[in-house]
């Protein structure tokens, strides 16, 4: 490769220099933190929106999701004004740098037909741009750390909500339906390991959290048919596989599995009357949030944050049920959830209308 000539050098140097200044216009304007302004205002108004639509879709807890929300606004209403003020005061001087430094770089233009006379003040501009650069990092510093900590509540706020959307999604696609007073409290795509140790067989789908029930339901495609091992044909599986009342949950372990120990696992553990004693799933959020999820569904703690009521005559239903069979007078083991119409003697098999 031949060495560039002096002119060559220049040339590619003071292209260089000029696309530093175009990218420090951009800097000097603060452009990413008035970006992450106007993204903060829309996140912001957009909060109420999302959780009326939830509550709409029957999502029954976390009674505190308006008020939290109307808080973020008040804060924000607050922070707002003063962050884009900050932002003018701490563009104004570096725009009356740039303003000096585009002069200074349009005389060198100038000068180009004679790099050795111009190359002092190349170098000279170079530098002023990186140092000007630096003062507006530093500017985009500190206004962000005035947002800062409420874009943290916000972040976590439209976390939270983004998972409960999800839920309600699966909710409204789902193969079952839920109870009539029930309601769903978190839900996590799952791979339901059979026997402990998970095989490409295994089921795929989702784990369903609600205030009465674990449920879990097979939802995926499945391959139906290969040519040379490449999948040519898919067919969408979709199936309630297995459903327990909370109430019978006895434990819950979580675990982290795979080569770089970056899976969460479950192994949950239920008490007589279970369709299962066992189950071990591998699932997509943190295993020990949902050890604690569990836990508040087993002990009714979820309750307590209700933002909608549950039917009195629905809780009376569960309330009056029979211990005993008026037709064999066998003592009735099943558990009865809010929302059944009827049980079913495991002895005799009589239809017991709630």
């Amino acid at each position: 490769m031949a060495t560039p000539t002096p002119q060559q050098q220049f040339d590619s140097e003071f292209s260089a220099l000029q696309t530093s200044l175009k990218r420090l216009q951009d800097a000097a304007r603060l452009n990413n933190a008035r970006g992450a302004v106007e993204r903060l205002d829309a996140d912001i108004g957009s909060l109420p929106g999302q959780i009326a639509a939830l509550r709409t879709q029957s999502y029954a807890f976390e009674k505190g999701l308006e008020l939290e929300a109307m808080q973020i606004q008040a804060e924000w209403r607050g922070i707002e004004p003063v962050t884009r003020s900050q932002i003018e005061t701490q563009t104004a001087p570096i725009q009356a740098e740039l303003r000096v430094l585009e002069g200074q770089i349009s005389q060198l233009a100038a000068q180009r037909s004679n790099p050795a006379l111009a190359r002092p003040a190349l170098e000279r501009l170079k530098t002023s741009v990186q140092t000007l650069v630096s003062k507006a990092e530093a500017a985009e510093r500190t206004v962000s750390s005035a947002y800062q900590p409420i874009s943290g509540k916000v972040s976590a706020l439209k976390f939270r909500l983004q998972k409960i959307e999800w839920m309600m999604k699966q909710l409204a696609e789902a193969s079952f339906k839920l109870l009539a007073t029930e309601s769903g409290i978190m839900a996590v795509k799952a791979v339901w390991c059979k026997d402990v140790k998970e095989h490409p067989e295994d089921p795929d789908g989702v784990l369903y959290l609600t205030d009465q029930r674990l449920i879990f339901e097979q939802k995926e495609e499945i391959a139906t048919k290969k040519v040379l091992f490449i999948t040519t044909a898919k067919e969408k599986v979709q199936a309630l596989k297995w459903e327990a009342p909370v109430a019978l949950v006895e434990e819950v372990k979580p675990s982290k599995q795979g080569m770089l120990k970056n899976e969460d696992h479950l192994d949950i553990r239920f008490g007589p009357g279970a369709p299962l004693q066992t189950v071990h799933l591998h699932i997509w959020q943190e295993a020990s949030e949902w050890v604690q999820l569990i836990n508040r569904a087993k002990t009714r703690d979820f309750d307590q944050t209700r933002a909608l009521k549950i039917d009195e005559a629905a809780q009376e239903k569960v309330k009056s049920a029979p211990s005993q069979c008026p037709s064999c007078g066998a003592n009735i083991t099943q558990v009865v959830l809010r929302g059944m119409d009827s049980i079913k003697c495991e002895y005799c098999g009589y239809v017991i209308r709630l």
